[in-house]
């Protein structure tokens, strides 16, 4: 391809020449609409895991990677997660703008009054067997809700749409707690709707009247860091089933399932893990490295790295003073910090990993927070699914609301078989 004067691109195959236009961004890669190729040439593009290609055009959230830059509608991920909370943030997300204070006031109120968990719902979790993963019995609850809120599946009523968005945002933490609840084996505990959001959803989890303002805080900065992060596999997911116009319940709980993969969501865990394993085997980062340099077999370097960071991830940075923070107002010492803080000092020093951009990623630190509040290692996903909602919510209203969307149906380049007769099973 080659960019014309006017700044559109220019393509050429067997002997047909194309001009795509350019689709401007405010800040980022601009795009290339090549919509019309295969009517005009029969040819399809390949772009395995959509590595080059932009599924949609979006307002909601942008990622410099090689400059280590998120923002939310414009934010800075730096002030959100210093100066706002969770819910402010969902509000920014879903609605476009910072909220006044009377429509803080009046958004808090609407999820306050839906946050108690359906009877039937609660019967759900209730039979959720025990060595059941979170992620599964959480995905189960959200897909569920679509059955006791019938006047809110309709994702094209904006009305109902927007219901349904203040329900999830009412309930998945009830949900939560409950899930986690039900895996330690204790008493699911109901709501307090005149309590605030955050600190509601940590006395559900752990039982405590008095919970402690600073993990209050950090739990509340941890959500605003995951509240969204672009077109990533699970907010794909989200907009791929919603584009079926499917109800936000299937469209959310589809996410969960994309989250709950160790590549995506469940890479928090993986990394308490290979600390854990570190720690067993002497606590050595050095070693460790060295094997992950060695390429040796069952020895993978999880937590550094990322699709779209080539640069430090901002999160990352702010959730590793957090931790420090966290733990030493805990008053808890925890070698697996130590061993973390190695890891990083060597990957930010060794060219090896240099070279190849392996910088923390947010999911380095995020687990041994939580950890540290008490949370075991399976939760941590369902944790991060919490934070993920708002911005599955915003994106979801995007992508129904833009005139340009069409139902998501990806086309492939066929490599099977080609035509053959059936043969009977005993002329096998």
């Amino acid at each position: 391809m080659s960019e014309s004067k006017a700044g559109a691109a220019t393509f050429e195959v067997d002997g047909t020449s194309l001009t795509f236009d350019r689709i401007p961004a405010v800040e980022g890669n601009d795009a290339v609409d090549i919509s019309a190729l295969l009517k005009s040439t029969g040819l399809v593009t390949l772009d395995t895991g959509f590595v080059n290609t932009a599924s949609t055009q979006s307002s909601i959230t942008y990622i410099d990677g090689d400059e280590g830059i998120l923002r939310y509608r414009g934010y800075p991920i730096e002030q959100l997660a210093e100066a706002s909370t969770f819910l402010e943030v969902a509000y920014l997300l879903i609605y476009g703008e910072l909220p006044d204070a009377q429509r803080l006031t009046d958004f808090t109120a609407a999820i306050d009054r839906h946050r108690e968990l359906d009877e039937g719902v609660k019967q759900l979790l209730a039979t959720a067997p025990a060595g059941a993963h979170p992620m599964a019995v959480l995905q189960a609850a959200i897909s569920a809700l679509a059955a006791f809120h019938l006047d809110t599946l309709d994702p094209r009523d904006a009305e109902q749409r927007g219901q349904a968005s203040i329900i999830l945002l009412a309930k998945v933490p009830a949900i939560v707690a409950a899930v986690a609840r039900h895996a330690a084996g204790e008493p699911v505990l109901d709501p307090d709707p005149s309590s605030d959001y955050v600190v509601d959803f940590l006395r559900m989890t752990f039982g405590q009247d008095d919970v402690d303002p600073d993990v209050v805080k950090a739990m509340d900065m941890l959500l605003i860091l995951h509240a969204d992060h672009e077109q990533n596999c699970s907010t794909s997911t989200v907009r791929m089933v919603g584009s079926a116009h499917a109800s936000i319940y299937a469209s959310v709980s589809a996410g969960v399932g994309a989250l709950s993969g160790p590549l995506h969501g469940g890479a928090n865990e993986a990394v308490l893990e290979m600390l854990a394993d570190i720690q067993s085997s002497g606590g050595d980062a050095s070693d460790f490295m060295t094997k992950v340099k060695n390429k040796e077999d069952g020895v993978r370097l999880m937590g550094f790295g990322h699709r779209v960071y080539k640069n430090y991830d901002p999160r990352a940075a702010i959730v590793k003073k957090a931790a420090h923070d966290v733990l030493d107002k805990l008053g808890k010492q925890d070698e697996m910090l130590d061993i973390a803080m190695g890891l990083e000092e060597i990957a930010l020093q060794d060219e090896y990993f240099i070279s190849r951009k392996l910088y923390p990623n947010v999911d380095f630190y995020t687990g041994l927070i939580y950890k540290a509040m008490g949370f075991p290692t399976t939760m941590f996903t369902p944790l991060f699914s919490l934070g993920r909602l708002p911005g599955w919510i915003a994106q979801f209203a995007e992508m129904i609301t833009d005139p340009a969307t069409k139902i998501g149906r990806p086309r492939q380049v066929y490599t099977g078989a080609t035509e053959r007769d059936y043969v009977a099973v005993a002329e096998r």
